[in-house]
Formats: C-alpha cells, sequence, structure tokens
C-alpha cells in the first residue's frame, strides 16, 4: 500500500520540461515571506492607529475614570513582577521602556498614592488593616479584593522614603514612574494614613518605544514584501516561461451547459448491507494520508493565487495536483462517507484510476486577474449558505472540501447517507432516488470548491444535478 501511495505521488508531483526546482523554491519562499509581511504591516498599522487615535495629550493610554473603596486604611495591587533584581543586567532595561501614570482624588480627604518595591510595603502595612486587589475587570469595570487583618495603625504614608514615586494632597493627585526591574505594588491611601478610603481611580501607560516600533514594524514589513514580489514574480515567470504540457484527454475543454467541474459516481449493484458501518474505520489511513495531501493543497493555491494574479494563468503542475487531491478525497467520501456508493477500496493515488467515482476539471487557458481577489470569498457567498446545510458548516475553500466530503456531520447528506446505510442493512437496497439526490449535493459542494479553490472562472450553477453522471451537453454526449 505504502508503495503504491509512494509510486503516485512521485508521479504525480514530476514537473513539465523546462520548470526548474529553484523556481518551485521561489514561489513557495516568496508566498511564505508574503504572508509574514502581511502580519508585520498589519500589526504596524494597528500601531499606527493605536498611536493617533488612543493616547491623550501627553502619549498615555488611559482607563477610565473608576471608584474604589476601603473601610481599611489602604488599598494594594498585586505583586507587578517585572523581573528579579539579581539577573544580570540586560541592556533591554538601560533604555526607558514606558512611563506609568497614576491620578487619584478624593472629595473628602487628602489622598496618598505611591508606587514601591513589594517587601518595603508589606513591611509598612504590616499589622496593619487593608486589602489587596486579587482581580480587576474594565468592561464593565469590578475588582475583588484580599482582607489583610491587622490591629496597628498607619503612619503617614508620605513620611516614608522607600516610595519610587508618590503623590499626596487634595484635590486630583497624579504620580509618574519609569517603569524598572523588580517586584513593586501600588498603594492608595488617605494621606494622614486613617481608615476609609474612597477615592476616583485613573491609570494610564505611555509605551515609549511604540513610535520607533510602528515604524520598524511597517519598514521590515515593507522590505519583507518587496522581496517576497520579487520572488513571486521570478519564480511565477519561471514557470510560466516554458508552455504548459498538451491538455491530456482527461482535461477535455468545456462544453455548453455543462461545468467545468465534473464529478461522477456509479453505484455498486450489489453492495453489503453491513459494511458500511466500518467503512470510515477502513478508510482511516486515506484520512491520515489526505491530511497531509491538504497540506499541500493549502500551500500550492496560495502559490497559485499570485500565479493567476500577475500571469492570469494556473501553473499546470500544481493544477494536476490540487485537481488530484480533491480526486482522492471524492473517491474516500464516496466510499466512506458521502455516498457509501462501493464496496472497492479506493486506490492511493492522486490520478484517475479504474475506480466508480471521479473528479475532474478541464484546464483553464487562462483565468481572470482580478476575479481572484474576489471570487473565493464575496462572489461565493450566496454558496457558502447552500453548502453550509449541504455539506455541514459554512467552511473556506481550503478546508471545505475534505470537511463536507468526509462527514458533514449533521448535514443534508450525512442524514441521506445514514438513511441509506440503514435501508441497506435492513432491505439490502440502496434506495436509487436516495443515491441520484445524494449524488446531486455532493456535486453541488465540489462545483463550488472547485470554483472558490480558483480552478475556474465559471460561476457555478444554482442546480441540482441529480445521479451517477454529469448532465449531457447539446451535442448529447456525456462528458467523463
Amino acid at each position: 500500500m505504502s508503495r503504491n501511495l509512494e509510486g503516485a505521488i512521485m508521479a504525480d508531483s514530476q514537473e513539465p520540461q523546462g520548470r526548474t526546482a529553484l523556481n518551485i523554491i521561489a514561489l513557495a519562499l516568496g508566498g511564505i515571506l508574503a504572508l509574514a509581511a502581511i502580519i508585520l504591516m498589519v500589526a504596524g498599522l494597528l500601531l499606527a492607529f493605536l498611536y493617533a487615535t488612543e493616547r491623550d495629550d501627553d502619549g498615555f493610554f488611559t482607563s477610565s475614570e473608576e471608584r474604589v473603596v476601603t473601610t481599611t486604611s489602604a488599598l494594594t495591587s498585586e505583586r507587578i513582577d517585572l523581573g528579579s533584581e539579581v539577573e544580570p543586567d540586560s541592556r533591554l532595561w538601560d533604555f526607558d521602556l514606558a512611563t506609568v501614570r497614576v491620578t487619584a482624588q478624593s472629595s473628602t480627604d487628602p489622598v496618598f498614592i505611591g508606587i514601591a518595591r513589594e517587601e518595603f510595603v508589606e513591611q509598612f502595612l504590616l499589622g496593619v488593616r487593608h486589602e489587596e486587589l486579587t482581580r480587576v475587570d474594565f468592561s464593565p469595570f469590578s475588582y475583588e479584593t484580599r482582607l489583610r487583618p491587622g490591629e496597628r495603625q498607619s503612619s503617614p504614608p508620605a513620611d516614608q522614603d522607600f516610595w519610587a514615586a508618590s503623590a499626596s494632597g487634595t484635590g486630583v493627585q497624579s504620580l509618574e514612574w519609569g517603569v524598572e526591574r523588580g517586584r513593586w505594588m501600588i498603594v492608595l491611601m488617605n494621606a494622614d494614613g486613617s481608615p476609609g478610603v474612597d477615592q476616583l481611580v485613573q491609570a494610564g501607560v505611555k509605551v515609549n518605544a511604540i513610535g520607533a516600533v510602528t515604524v520598524a514594524l511597517l519598514g521590515v514589513g515593507l522590505l519583507v514584501l518587496i522581496v517576497a514580489l520579487t520572488l513571486l514574480i521570478v519564480g511565477v515567470r519561471g514557470v510560466s516561461r516554458h508552455p504548459d504540457h498538451a491538455p491530456a484527454a482527461a482535461h477535455p475543454e468545456q462544453a455548453d451547459g455543462v461545468y467545468p467541474a465534473r464529478l461522477t459516481g456509479t453505484l455498486d449493484a450489489d453492495l453489503s448491507p453491513g459494511l458500511w458501518l466500518v467503512k470510515w474505520f477502513l478508510a482511516i489511513p486515506h484520512f491520515f494520508v489526505l491530511i497531509f495531501l491538504w497540506v499541500g493543497f493549502w500551500v500550492a493555491t496560495i502559490i497559485a493565487f499570485f500565479a493567476i494574479l500577475f500571469t492570469g494563468r494556473y501553473p499546470r503542475s500544481l493544477f494536476d495536483y490540487t485537481v488530484g487531491v480533491v480526486r482522492w478525497t471524492w473517491r474516500v467520501a464516496f466510499y466512506a462517507t458521502s455516498a457509501i456508493g462501493t464496496d472497492r477500496y479506493p486506490p492511493f493515488t492522486l490520478r484517475s484510476a479504474d475506480y466508480p467515482a471521479d473528479f475532474d476539471v478541464a484546464y483553464p487557458p487562462r483565468l481572470s486577474r482580478g476575479l481572484v481577489l474576489v471570487k473565493w470569498w464575496l462572489l461565493a457567498i450566496p454558496h457558502y449558505l447552500i453548502i453550509a446545510v449541504i455539506g455541514g458548516g459554512l467552511q473556506g475553500p481550503f478546508v471545505g472540501t475534505l470537511g463536507s466530503a468526509l462527514g458533514g456531520f449533521g448535514s443534508l447528506v450525512f442524514v441521506l447517507v445514514v438513511i441509506a446505510g440503514f435501508s441497506l442493512l435492513f432491505t439490502r437496497r440502496y434506495p436509487p432516488g436516495i443515491f441520484d439526490l445524494v449524488m446531486g449535493l455532493n456535486r453541488w459542494v465540489f462545483r463550488v470548491h472547485a470554483y472558490v479553490a480558483l480552478m475556474t472562472d465559471v460561476y457555478p450553477p444554482f442546480r441540482l444535478d441529480m445521479g451517477p453522471e454529469e448532465p449531457e451537453d447539446e451535442t448529447g454526449e456525456v462528458t467523463r
């Protein structure tokens, strides 16, 4: 079995004459770099948007002003761990990464805000009844605290000299603190240390490097994109410079009224009444192989996207591979999950074979460069809604065929196949009407996926072509 699989994949992956491995490597690397460039530039644009719209006049990103109340002498934050002081010096910390700002005001008592190292705060509040924040939610604002019991009266906090930053007095008080390594705590108190803290508090942070990081992300993203586009153009032109091999008999031109994607399946005359119950288990080797084949399908379709965008052509070797993956998928689905129409075990090959089920797509000489940008998501939305019912779930072009064909649990196809299975079990007969409908529903799904996976520009018809064969063209011939 593994020898047949290896031979089939090696035979299908041979490149036509003139297509070098370097061109394929350039295409693959270009696609990967293009994706990385898009991620970098999107991150840069998001930071630029936040930098321009979400900061206040002083450059701080701030929370809303919220009220905090405690009947004890102090409210402290949880420990803020910014690294151990005993760690070796790091050049990263030589730069002023960020500044924290905390403001507080009270309508009754003078307030105190302070930031200090954890051990100093704990020593200062030892034996003083106070509360420590354990959870804070901002939408909507709420918080939870843990009570630290004690009987000792706190001294005025402003008299202490261990605060890294502090502010005290009436009205609005604000402190700013440059982030440093260590374990820190923020403390809110009355200025005289008396119990009963009731304050309006607002916190903010200014990331001092955000401008430089934004410029770096956009700049590096642009450079990577230029390199990616260069590799894609070189690779696509290298692949397209030599003419594709002549279309084989398995890829006939589209006839009038016949959709370019063609799905067929012939029902076995003498199906086993009970084998369908375990076919999914017998097909596990196929499922395992298909996982890896569909990863390759993803990569091949991304490369084809750029090839079509720049040249208007789908590289023939990639086209044959993607069609072969869907063909393999359909044979397994016809056997085990989405039709149970044959007891013959599917072959391990991407090519057409002597098997009751087959799938093929007529190779398009040219494809629209504009449609490739919108057909796989925007134009296909009406069909997505339909195959959500037929195949189960709103699935995209890359996973949809695999997911719909190999199960689609709860879908219309799944229900019909289960009905047919129980009919086989109890009557030894597969109802022909159900089989024709199952074929029509699968045909609709696979046509849509051929379209959204960029294999054709012909919009899928809103038509249920039932039966084992594709509809006849105007000459009366059946396309196979």
